[in-house]
């Protein structure tokens, strides 16, 4: 009878604990549910607005329209899109692809080469981070003005291609990086450059689709320094369009909407094409 009562008191106590255990489990999924829910909103408030007119999104109309064909022809009238989303392709193309390359390779000195002042001017490189990119835009746009480069490509890329922050982010990767690997290929008679597109650059494919989501977003959204140096609407990036419309004595903001959600679908694009890669590149940065 004692072990009866004693069974029966386990029995209880698991499926007790089992209860708690799902209600704890749902109650989380019902908070990440609701913070999912506001963090995808206005999101899916753009994607409404851009199938309304600007007098339903003033008044506050959450429902889908028929008015995108419109929207997107007006748009079409005010903005030579094919133009726009071809400057904002061609900076943030070449300028993650030029970060990449140059940022990784610092990244790879700074942790292969050991030397005395290695660490001193390291650390000096990232006091640079300190420094607000609006202290520098007067120095730099009379630097571009010198040499004759303003209103060009170059001159939105060059100032953001030797980045702290990814050279930093390299740098921490590779840490984890199998440093005999490299001492095996120079034994073998590879050069510096051999071993790093050989053998570094293919085992941190993870490091460098995060490093190129970050980068990518970064030329994608930029707005000050392109509005700066930009000077005639042929260069002008989609983010410098956005705010002209915005900025407009009567904005209509059914066409606001769809170039935003245009403006919104590359980046999409491309973290859903390499999210995986880049949870594995940011785990492996922070390791």
């Amino acid at each position: 009878m004692t072990k009866q009562k004693k069974t029966t008191g386990q029995s209880f106590e698991s499926n007790h604990s089992k209860l708690l255990s799902g209600l704890s489990s749902s109650l989380k999924y019902i908070i990440l549910s609701i913070i999912s829910l506001f963090s995808i909103f206005p999101f899916i408030w753009m994607a409404l607005g851009a199938t309304s007119t600007s007098r339903d999104i003033t008044m506050g109309k959450i429902s889908i329209g028929s008015e995108l064909f419109k929207n997107l022809s007006k748009l079409n009238e005010l903005v030579d899109l094919p133009r726009v989303l071809f400057n904002s392709l061609i900076i943030t193309v070449v300028g993650t692809l030029l970060t990449l390359l140059f940022a990784s390779l610092a990244g790879y000195g700074f942790e292969m080469y050991r030397s005395k002042v290695r660490e001193k001017f390291y650390n000096l490189m990232l006091l640079t981070m300190m420094v607000p990119f609006a202290a520098m835009m007067i120095p730099l746009f009379r630097l571009f003005s010198k040499a004759k480069m303003l209103n060009s490509y170059a001159a939105v890329i060059l100032p953001t291609v030797a980045s702290v922050f990814v050279v930093f982010y390299f740098r921490q990767s590779t840490k984890t990086f199998a440093k005999e690997l490299i001492q095996a290929a120079r034994v073998d008679g590879l050069s510096e450059f051999q071993s790093f597109f050989y053998i570094y650059f293919p085992s941190m494919k993870s490091t460098y689709a995060a490093a190129a989501i970050i980068v990518f977003m970064n030329y994608w959204n930029s707005f000050l320094w392109p509005l700066i140096v930009l000077q005639s609407n042929d260069k002008k990036t989609i983010t410098l369009v956005i705010s002209s419309l915005a900025s407009s004595y009567t904005p209509d903001f059914g066409v606001i909407m769809t170039i935003i959600i245009i403006a919104t679908i590359p980046t999409l694009v491309l973290f859903f094409a390499m999210q995986k890669q880049f949870v594995e590149g940011m785990l492996g940065s922070v390791k």
